[in-house]
């Protein structure tokens, strides 16, 4: 087993592995949990020459400070990101990194993962991937569950983070394209149990706003400041449930079901965001207005496809510096 390492100076804030998740539990009553924006996650990975569902690491709002203190890696980091890449042989002077851009990194050097800008999640990902013990062939963290690597907890100060292979790549990569999102309008389908709400309620459920609220996580984006009430109970038999699901519980305040979601629910669900626009709405901080959009399937099928297209395109724009 190898010991090349970072050393852990600060962890930043819910720093975990994460890989696609966790498939086929849901019965035993463990969540899918998984990345939060999946193109990111596979971009890292492609820069990187890594399987593209190779374990990577991510953080909300603030990233790690890692010093590597064994062992040379091909680093990057993916996001709306700012940090900063201090070598050793450079007295450790402050050079700001660019995202989507392969580093070398070497004994001693310091990669600062400062902060998030205008998003929530980042991703570090190095070549090889993290030298970590998988649980049912995943490395997703689910903290709550206390299941996945390190323990099934976040990365802590001074712990150290392994990786399985020392990397001396001399040609480093970046992207030449890449298309953020440009607007908070969400996609749903209808939900399961919209015939438990007005049309007059629903018509308010689609031409009002909403504001993600403080209490937000991995688990569920909560919504404030456009009620929604059932005309039925507020509660139903627990079923089983699925990310992206929209909960109505009692207070008529909208729950968005995110990665770390529970396996079942008893709350009736108006709509579900369709798959491409989950990583659209994680990345909304607290305080942003959002509003939701009625597709029909077909066009929930159409909008994967073409992610796909892009993805292609992210890829094939890749360089070699």
């Amino acid at each position: 087993m190898s010991n090349y390492h970072f050393v852990v100076e600060r962890p930043g804030v819910h720093t975990t592995f994460q890989d696609s998740g966790y498939e086929h539990l849901q019965h035993f009553g463990i969540t899918t949990g998984g990345i939060v924006d999946n193109n990111l996650f596979k971009i890292a990975n492609k820069l990187l020459d890594n399987d593209l569902n190779e374990t990577i690491i991510e953080f909300a709002y603030q990233g790690p400070r890692l010093r590597l203190e064994k062992g040379k890696a091909h680093v990057v980091v993916t996001g709306n990101v700012h940090f900063l890449i201090c070598k050793k042989s450079e007295d450790f002077t402050k050079k700001l990194g660019e995202t989507f851009k392969t580093y070398q990194l070497n004994e001693g050097d310091i990669i600062d993962i400062l902060a998030t800008k205008s998003s929530v999640y980042g991703y570090f990902g190095v070549s090889g991937g993290f030298n970590i013990n998988k649980y049912n062939n995943s490395g997703s963290t689910l903290v709550r569950s206390a299941i996945g690597p390190n323990d099934g907890k976040c990365i802590e100060e001074n712990q150290l983070v392994k990786f399985n292979l020392e990397s001396n790549k001399k040609n480093l990569k970046q992207l030449s394209y890449f298309s953020n999102h440009k607007d908070n309008t969400i996609k749903v389908l209808e939900g399961p149990q919209i015939n438990f709400f007005s049309s007059e309620t629903i018509k308010n459920f689609f031409k009002g706003t909403f504001k993600i609220s403080n209490d937000s996580d991995r688990m569920g984006v909560r919504l404030e400041g456009n009620e929604i009430f059932s005309e039925n109970s507020s509660n139903i038999p627990s079923e089983g449930i699925i990310k992206g699901s929209i909960q109505i519980p009692g207070d008529g305040n909208p729950i968005v079901l995110m990665a770390d979601h529970p396996t079942i629910g008893g709350y009736p669900k108006i709509a579900t965001v369709i798959l491409n626009d989950i990583s659209k709405l994680a990345h909304l901080s607290a305080g942003k207005e959002i509003r939701f959009q009625k597709v029909s399937f077909e066009t929930a099928e159409k909008l994967c496809d073409e992610n796909e297209k892009y993805l292609d395109k992210v890829f094939q724009s890749i360089t070699t510096i």
